[in-house]
């Protein structure tokens, strides 16, 4: 039915035909988007003109089916693509809910008693150390804001940020004070602040990667473990190492017994956590096959436990997913297989698969010490000795310290191994330049 306008007051007699009801003429545009991104009604009003009888206010909405049918498979890829990534930061952890109510009430108990304590923590990588402590972290940042807990300050170092383990006293004075200073300076700084009375808040401190941080003299970890049993120091300090007994292995006794018995140790994730882990982060959006995500949890469990590669190779599986333009828009066996060999297959991994015999004892001779003693390196000599057994038991053939060396060079030539320079061989430090777990994964059939 045509609708026409006889009140204009531009043209009296002659009646104009209307596309829309006049309630629609001369809408303003909304402000902040082109499109609509939800269902809610978006009421527009216009003060009517004189003589147009009086109409209710319309409400532009779209019906729910058409942002179904808007929300492409793009949208939902991409939503996933952020959610796997390891740096998306959650609400909540799944599965270790135990560990972080561990962690938030030993600090909250020493930040109203203000006293000072340690915690090591420990657990082999991709188990959420440091993950669950930022957020326990986080949660008791929340209670100083709401009043419920004192104020604190919190210092985070982390072993592989710094370049030489000394620089640790430069970065907690600097994040406690905001002061710069040379190392030796911001020892006595330091040492001063802890030891003098007075009115201060406590500190809580995060050192990430703690084996990082050993020295032969170890005066850094015996600093670090003496500050907080001064009894003004208010220092809380949580430590996070890979390897469940490192401090009675490599700290002396001066320092492990000054770390105290407070120990939590972070289990690898079974395959059922870990697929709780990925489907929190990508249930609502229906977008994997539940056999792809059980086939990648199982996978990852086999070899190492470790979180982020799980994630990791979700997201390299939703990225496969994506370039072929599946209409359906799901992530299924094939893409997680597809993943899966490139994760698995990578240079490094193809290159130890195609090692000899003895290079593959030698390479499992490196991990086996690196497990014993906690720290992600060692002297030829220690390696050696593990080589030599590792190869009794396996019924083969010893070989000289002179063969050794040549198999190190070697794996050293394939970038494999990093060899300290300028050292004599046998006292020569050596260090993976792989992550153990593609060591374990890429030797698991071999020799």
């Amino acid at each position: 039915m045509d609708v026409y306008d006889y009140e204009s007051d531009e043209s009296e007699c002659t009646p104009k035909k209307l596309k829309r009801p006049t309630t629609r003429r001369k809408d303003p545009p909304i402000k902040g988007s082109k499109k609509l991104s939800s269902a809610v009604p978006v009421p527009i009003q216009h003060a009517p003109s004189k003589g147009t009888p009086k109409t209710k206010v319309l409400q532009l909405c779209l019906p729910k089916k058409s942002l179904q049918a808007e929300r492409t498979v793009t949208d939902d890829f991409a939503a996933a693509k952020e959610r796997l990534h390891v740096s998306c930061s959650l609400q909540s952890l799944p599965c270790r809910e135990n560990e972080f109510a561990n962690v938030l009430t030993f600090v909250e108990c020493r930040i109203h008693s203000q006293t000072g304590g340690c915690m090591y923590i420990s657990g082999v990588p991709g188990t959420g150390k440091t993950a669950t402590v930022k957020q326990a972290i986080s949660h008791l940042q929340q209670a100083v804001e709401s009043g419920e807990l004192p104020e604190f300050n919190f210092v985070e170092i982390n072993g592989f940020k710094l370049t030489d383990p000394k620089q640790a006293y430069v970065s907690i004075l600097k994040q406690l004070t905001e002061q710069d200073a040379t190392v030796e300076h911001a020892v006595s700084l330091l040492e001063k602040y802890f030891s003098t009375k007075g009115k201060k808040l406590s500190t809580v401190l995060l050192v990430d990667e703690l084996d990082l941080l050993w020295t032969q003299k170890q005066q850094v970890l015996y600093h670090l473990f003496d500050w907080p049993t001064k009894s003004n120091a208010q220092l809380i300090i949580l430590a996070i190492a890979n390897t469940m007994d490192f401090p009675e292995r490599v700290m002396m006794n001066k320092i492990s017994s000054r770390l105290g018995l407070t120990r939590l140790a972070f289990q690898p994730y079974t395959f059922q956590q870990l697929q709780e882990i990925i489907s929190s982060r990508v249930q609502d959006l229906k977008l994997f096959e539940s056999d792809a995500v059980q086939f990648v949890a199982r996978k990852v469990a086999a070899v190492s436990g470790d979180a982020r590669r799980a994630l990791d190779i979700c997201l390299r599986a939703t990225e496969l997913a994506q370039a072929e333009k599946d209409r359906r828009g799901m992530v299924g066996m094939v893409h997680v297989n597809g993943a899966l060999q490139e994760m698995f297959s990578s240079p490094k991994i193809m290159a130890m698969k195609l090692c000899s015999s003895y290079e593959k004892y030698f390479l499992k001779s490196l991990v086996a010490e690196f497990r014993r003693t906690g720290v992600e390196e060692s002297c030829f000599k220690n390696i050696y000795e593990q080589l030599d057994g590792l190869l009794r038991v396996q019924g083969k053939e010893v070989i000289s310290v002179a063969v050794a060396i040549q198999l190190a060079y070697q794996l050293g030539s394939m970038r494999l191994v990093l060899l300290q320079p300028g050292k004599i061989d046998i006292l020569r430090k050596i260090r993976l330049n792989v992550s153990t777990e593609d060591v374990i994964f890429a030797l698991d059939e071999s020799v």
